[in-house]
């Protein structure tokens, strides 16, 4: 089964560039929507007033195949021809199919996990946490018309495992979910 993948790339623009690498990002966003697989794009640029020149590209593809097209497409190609002069170095890219971006480390590379030990940590963090919340807030919303109470706990829930349960879980079980990065 394909999964949909995204890509995140970040491009520094060399000082004085900047309206240049905006209009070529434009041209080439407008032209590869249209390319096999693409599945949407967001542009993260800098914040007004700061000194950061760093742009973020985060592109979403259908499959593996269609980012490997992607990648071998004329229109890929030329512009990364055209904004190697534009821009400071190489481009930094990561990629995100799943459940990987809440098992990577700040700061480390994604590294491909094996899916049964994502599947473990994964249900430690919803078990603790639902039991937790069905004792704090259960009884306060019990009340509550069922599809209320129910998206109600539902969005307490993921946003727990994401910015609590799984930043924590991660680091806890970091030897094991990913070994190679404990001995480096």
């Amino acid at each position: 089964m394909n999964k949909p993948i995204y890509v995140v790339i970040a491009r520094t623009v060399k000082p004085g560039c900047e309206s240049a690498f905006e209009q070529a990002l434009h041209d080439f966003v407008q032209r590869s929507l249209s390319l096999s697989g693409q599945m949407g794009v967001n542009i993260i640029r800098p914040a007004p007033g700061s000194d950061s020149r760093q742009y973020g590209i985060v592109r979403k593809f259908s499959s593996r195949e269609a980012l490997d097209q992607f990648h071998r497409s004329s229109e890929y190609l030329e512009w990364s021809r055209q904004v190697s002069n534009l821009t400071e170095g190489e481009s930094h890219v990561e990629e995100f199919n799943g459940l990987e971006s809440w098992f990577t480390p700040p700061g480390q590379p994604l590294q491909p996990l094996p899916p049964w030990k994502m599947a473990v940590v994964t249900y430690i963090g919803v078990d603790v946490v639902t039991t937790l919340l069905f004792w704090i807030i259960g009884p306060m919303i019990q009340p509550w018309p069922f599809l209320i109470r129910n998206s109600a706990f539902n969005v307490v829930v993921v946003a727990c495992l994401t910015w609590l349960a799984m930043p924590l879980l991660t680091r806890i079980f970091s030897g094991w979910l990913q070994p190679k990065l404990r001995k480096t």
